[in-house]
């Protein structure tokens, strides 16, 4: 009688799963809004626009600081923040010429979520 192979490896079977994914979003339409949010974070300018935002707490924050502070042009913070703005990360308000941006922490909780894997 034959019997099953075993793993090569002894400790195969006695291994944990390394992480669980019980936060992940199940269901499409969630998991491309989630992904969107990744995908507005995956670009390093957007990162420190970001940062500098959020840096800021509660306040809000001109798009003319954000010029200033990272040397980029009034065209490519806009460029940049409406990505965020799409994405759900931060609001956007026009005040005379200015747009002000802040962060919305709602949406950093839900990513924190589902980054939580423990």
């Amino acid at each position: 009688m034959e019997t099953a192979a075993k793993p090569s490896n002894p400790s195969f079977a006695a291994r944990q799963p390394c992480c669980s994914l019980a936060n992940f979003p199940s269901e499409a339409t969630q998991a491309e809004q989630i992904a969107e949010k990744f995908k507005a974070l995956a670009d390093p300018t957007r990162l420190q626009l970001l940062s500098h935002v959020a840096a800021q707490g509660c306040d809000d924050v001109c798009a003319c600081d954000l010029t200033e502070e990272l040397g980029i042009t009034q065209p490519t913070v806009s460029h940049h923040m409406k990505k965020l703005v799409d994405a759900g990360l931060v609001t956007r308000e026009q005040h005379g010429k200015w747009a002000h941006y802040s962060i919305v922490p709602e949406a950093f909780a839900q990513l924190r979520d589902v980054l939580d894997l423990s």
